[in-house]
């Protein structure tokens, strides 16, 4: 059995879905922090069968909970101080993006003016539909991601 210690500050996110820790590691840019990682995959878990888990040793506002959200909110965020867990974050779709997802309308104002922001609103929270802020294309992306 693979052993892994604890931390003693920081955070751990637990219920990834099995592979896609890495996704998170970079869209959450962990690679720029100076700080301890520990990634694993494909880790037992009776809730989902197979599952990822990513502990972080830094402090919990280094971390954008907005990306999380969106990337998936299932995953259960644990702040740990003193090497123990002293909250549960609980994750929502946030109803903004920004710079996470690109739009992919060849006529949208982000494909020709290349120095905008990428802003994305959540348009439907019950199918998850996010929409591109300057000319509304749907992001079609979010749910075959979620399939796979």
């Amino acid at each position: 059995m693979l052993n892994v210690g604890k931390i003693e500050e920081g955070f751990v996110l637990d219920h990834i879905k099995a592979g896609k820790s890495l996704e998170l590691y970079d869209h959450l840019h962990l690679d720029k922090l100076d700080c301890t990682v520990a990634i694993i995959k494909n880790a037992r878990s009776d809730k989902m069968g197979k599952k990822d888990i990513l502990k972080v040793e830094c402090d919990i506002d280094m971390l954008d909970l907005d990306i999380l959200g969106f990337l998936d909110h299932n995953i259960t965020v644990n702040v740990i101080k003193n090497g123990e867990i002293v909250e549960k974050k609980e994750l929502v779709l946030p109803k903004e993006i920004r710079n996470v997802i690109h739009c992919h309308n060849p006529r949208c104002i982000t494909s020709i003016e290349q120095g905008l922001p990428q802003i994305f609103f959540l348009a439907d929270e019950q199918k998850e539909i996010y929409r591109c802020k300057y000319c509304e294309e749907k992001y079609a992306e979010r749910r075959n991601r979620r399939a796979k």
